[in-house]
């Protein structure tokens, strides 16, 4: 499947589902700030090292910042120094959509949120990072929101 937009109202999944989530971009530009709308509904990315979680280590949940959805827990974060929060695996199989991103000119796998269809980022696999996946889910820190646990 190629890049495109991510969903708009009345949009459907790469399998022809309904998202859960799915407003008017005129709603989505309502909610979001201008570079967390470029970021989550443009496909977009943020510049590397300046990003809010990058460095983050406490523990708790990364959601979706669009809609909310639990995407990451920090278990699984790790310190890829790529510039980006890298996590290993997301929360559970279905908290996330993959697509085919040939934008760059190479093929790469996009991560999506399953339930509105905001880009996430990206997954990279067969990197060496000493991980149980082998994966690296390189994530926009401006595409989630992260609640610490309850002590």
């Amino acid at each position: 499947m190629a890049h495109d937009t991510p969903a708009r109202a009345g949009a459907t999944r790469p399998d022809g589902t309904a998202y859960e989530v799915a407003r008017t971009e005129e709603e989505w530009r309502a909610q979001l700030s201008p570079l967390e709308y470029h970021v989550l509904r443009e496909a977009g990315t943020e510049a590397p090292f300046v990003g809010e979680y990058t460095d983050t280590e406490a523990v708790g949940t990364y959601s979706c910042r669009a809609c909310g959805a639990p995407l990451f827990e920090s278990t699984t974060k790790f310190d890829s120094h790529c510039g980006w929060p890298s996590f290993y695996s997301p929360l559970a199989g279905d908290s996330v959509l993959y697509l085919e991103d040939a934008s760059l000119g190479r093929v790469r796998t996009e991560v999506r949120c399953a339930s509105c269809g905001g880009h996430l980022g990206h997954v990279f696999e067969g990197e060496g990072y000493g991980t149980p996946t082998d994966q690296r889910y390189c994530i926009n820190s401006i595409s989630v929101r992260f609640a610490p646990e309850a002590e």
